[in-house]
């Protein structure tokens, strides 16, 4: 019996032994990556590993993986070779890592309305963060291994303690520029040229049948807000990439002045010199940007006397979902704009 016990204690006493030991190599095989600490709030809530059902990890920040440098416009940033938790807080961007099936976790609502992306975000089960920034609290639930933002945005160094942030300057690169810059962010540049090329050979096909229907008349974007109008350019979205970037459609004198040649994208009128900036041939919708009501517009005698309005040559844009330039949106708006063109050939 006593050599029993005595066989029993010592065996207890070696088991805790090993469990030390075991706990002490544990602590020292797994330092934080490249010597630096993560702080307490990242590795607690956000540096967490989940497995899932083929095998494969989710990571949030601060989790073990093959991180990079990547270029951004406010310097070089280390960050994962193959995001898996996208955090875009650009809203604009946001088609670009749907275009290149990049898992977005969490996007603006602006984003999350946009009806050619709408479906994809759903689908991927990517959190609504709201109109305005969202707290460190609603980013920490959802893991981010990576945020992308504009240059500028506020709170920056707080952002970078949950996530490696990548800042981009809005409008810095037109949208076949940036799509290669998001491949090689997202470790898709095969995907990202591939698209390139396939944009590029449909327009080559649709560019001459649209030449040939709109002729010398010009083409206005324009847009009624609470002030007056908007004149929209080349790099403004609605549709502007395609009609004077891609098709090379002429705006007219004084819109291709302010509007594009400037390098804004974009100008303010008010209703009285609407005529000098209104094409044979018009894009307009409301302006989103405030609750102004467009029939000011719409039903002033200045607007109804347009040409292009008494032609039946006025052509309305989604008032939201058409001021996106990214990939997704902008294939959503090819067929729209070369239906439009090709229809005022009649």
């Amino acid at each position: 019996m006593r050599s029993t016990k005595r066989s029993s204690i010592w065996m207890m006493m070696a088991l805790v032994f090993i469990l030390i030991l075991s706990a002490c190599g544990q602590s020292a095989t797994n330092p934080a990556k490249d010597g630096e600490e993560n702080t307490a709030a990242s590795s607690d809530a956000v540096g967490k590993t989940s497995s899932n059902s083929d095998g494969s990890t989710d990571t949030g920040a601060g989790a073990e993986d093959e991180m990079v440098l990547f270029q951004s416009d406010a310097g070089e940033v280390k960050v994962p070779k193959n995001p898996k938790r996208i955090v875009d807080l650009t809203a604009f961007s946001t088609g670009y890592f749907v275009a290149l099936d990049a898992p977005v976790v969490g996007a603006n609502s602006g984003a999350m309305n946009n009806k050619y992306i709408k479906e994809q975000l759903a689908a991927q089960g990517t959190t609504d963060l709201g109109e305005q920034a969202p707290t460190p609290e609603q980013l920490l639930a959802l893991k981010p291994d990576l945020i992308f933002v504009y240059t500028g945005t506020e709170g920056i160094d707080k952002l970078s303690q949950i996530a490696p942030v990548v800042q981009m300057e809005y409008g810095k690169r037109n949208y076949k520029d940036l799509m290669l810059e998001m491949g090689k962010l997202t470790n898709r540049e095969d995907a990202a040229k591939a698209w390139v090329t396939q944009w590029s050979a449909q327009i080559n096909e649709l560019k001459p049948k649209v030449l040939a229907a709109v002729g010398n008349r010009t083409v206005s974007i324009l847009n009624p807000y609470e002030k007056g109008l908007f004149v929209f350019g080349h790099n403004y979205g609605r549709g502007g990439e395609i009609i004077y970037g891609e098709f090379g459609l002429k705006a007219p004198t004084k819109a291709q002045a302010e509007a594009i040649d400037s390098g804004t994208g974009w100008a303010s009128i008010s209703m009285e010199v609407v005529p000098e900036y209104a094409g044979d041939i018009i894009f307009t919708s409301p302006w989103s940007g405030d609750q102004s009501d467009a029939r000011k517009v719409y039903e002033n005698t200045l607007w109804k006397n347009l040409p292009a309005v008494k032609a039946n040559h006025v052509f309305q844009l989604d008032p939201s979902s058409d001021t996106y330039n990214d990939p997704v949106s902008l294939e959503g708006q090819l067929k729209f704009i070369t239906d439009s063109l090709l229809s005022a050939s009649k």
